[in-house]
């Protein structure tokens, strides 16, 4: 095995359910490693586990409980709940770690380990080594004495409801002005925002119609969800003034999107730009900075710098935002597709309803609504292609693709941005290009994908 992490991408361990690493044995030791890297600090360990509504969440809980008993750990599990949620737990009740059961927005048949530390941060890329190291001498020692079949000493579902009442109570507790007048739709991707965002709504007095709050294990993202926020918009649009604004969550509902009272779609680099100025206004935004991902559309960045505010970008993936983040002493940072992380109170991770709970407050306190705050984001035309790949060989050593995509840096010429990378949980190879003209990007982008699937594709 190298120093390169082969089953943590960047946001966990996520796979097929009931294929490795996700079959009933390998979750087994996963959850055994875990349990010993734990137990090496303290003795008494304990752990809070939550998962998302997919049909295989509750075996592979119940499951990678039965590992962390088999070293004398204990647990206590949340049910189902927002990994979020789990993260707060994790530092709020004195947990040595929090892990969350999901594959937050890819179809239900996939499913993940998400691990937090003790103090509600993901686990730093040196630690994940360690724990892999450890899970693979498992599964090699495991070839001559199989995983054991015990029934587990906690039972996953439905979980301790003073648990996810006492994440409800806090998000409550955190917002600042009168919501009651608000009327928004709230898509529930049919994932764990539906488990607690209706409560949380209710006990605020917002005016809310649910969407996708029905889970049955499959339904999870389908068409529906931050995948899909052409749904709520849509809807949004057809109820013409009945709504404000809508909120859509994906599956563990760590993200969230939006759109305003007309349904159109308002993504994370617009609600950086509305809480990047209100927390200036407020004095709440650090250093004048807000860290950005190499995703982050063009116009954000010239938006901010007119309001005075600095951008810094990060690689994609909400623990490396964190990370450059606690490097600059940022409060404030996020990725477009909705993970946006406040670190002017005690948040660790990216929120989705406390997002959605700060941009309420935002357009309260400003008379001001959706669409207004974002009126002046110009944004530049951008386009994502995928290319499922076999292997994720880097770029610099494919003299096609790396010619490819200087070819399109030149032809921008600092009038647009070519970004290619590889996917954290998933075996694709993701070209970004912004340009001045459609025309222009959607050649420059088909150019390099073509050179990815020619020297890489499946």
């Amino acid at each position: 095995m190298t120093q390169t992490r082969q089953l943590f991408g960047t946001d966990g361990i996520r796979g097929v359910a009931e294929e490795f690493p996700l079959t009933r044995d390998s979750v087994y030791w996963i959850g055994r490693a875990l349990g010993h890297d734990l137990a090496r600090v303290n003795p008494k360990a304990r752990v809070v586990i939550g998962q998302d509504t997919r049909v295989s969440s509750q075996w592979i809980a119940d499951r990678f409980l039965q590992g962390l008993a088999s070293v004398g750990v204990a647990a206590r599990s949340a049910g189902v709940i927002t990994t979020p949620g789990v993260a707060f737990l994790a530092r709020s009740q004195g947990f040595d770690a929090g892990v969350v059961i999901s594959a937050s927005h890819n179809p239900w048949t996939d499913n993940g380990i998400k691990i937090f530390s003790g103090d509600g941060y993901k686990l730093p890329d040196a630690r994940e080594l360690a724990i892999e190291k450890e899970i693979f001498a498992l599964l090699q020692d495991s070839d001559s004495t199989p995983a054991p079949e015990a029934a587990p000493t906690v039972v996953s579902l439905p979980g301790e409801s003073g648990l996810k009442e006492a994440y409800v109570s806090w998000l409550a507790a955190g917002v600042r002005g009168d919501l009651t007048r608000l009327r928004v739709a709230v898509d529930c991707a049919n994932g764990a925002a539906a488990a607690e965002g209706p409560e949380l709504f209710r006990t605020l007095g917002i005016q809310s119609t649910f969407l996708h709050s029905a889970p049955d294990g499959e339904n999870i993202n389908a068409n529906c969800g931050a995948l899909h926020p052409e749904t709520v918009a849509q809807f949004v649009s057809e109820k013409k003034g009945q709504f404000d604004l809508g909120v859509t969550f994906d599956g563990d509902a760590d993200r969230a999107l939006f759109c305003d009272a007309e349904g159109r779609v308002v993504n994370g680099d617009a609600v950086l730009l509305l809480a990047a100025r209100d927390m200036l206004g407020r004095g709440t935004l650090s250093n004048a900075t807000v860290v950005a991902t190499t995703m982050s559309n063009m116009g954000l960045e010239l938006a901010l710098k007119g309001s005075g505010i600095r951008m810094l970008r990060a690689n994609v993936g909400d623990k490396y935002v964190l990370e450059e983040m606690q490097r600059v002493g940022a409060t404030l940072g996020g990725e477009q597709s909705g993970h946006i992380l406040f670190r002017d109170g005690d948040a660790t991770t990216g929120d989705g309803l406390m997002t959605a709970l700060r941009v309420l407050e935002i357009i309260v306190r400003t008379g001001k609504t959706l669409a207004e705050l974002v009126s002046d984001l110009k944004v530049f035309p951008q386009t994502i292609r995928n290319v499922r790949v076999r292997e994720k060989v880097p770029f610099e050593k494919i003299p096609a693709v790396q010619g490819a995509i200087t070819s399109g840096e030149r032809e921008l010429d600092g009038k647009g941005r070519v970004v290619v990378r590889y996917s954290g949980t998933e075996a694709l190879a993701r070209v970004m290009i912004e340009a001045d003209s459609k025309e222009q990007m959607n050649r420059i982008a088909e150019s390099i994908a073509a050179a990815i699937q020619t020297a890489l594709g499946v």
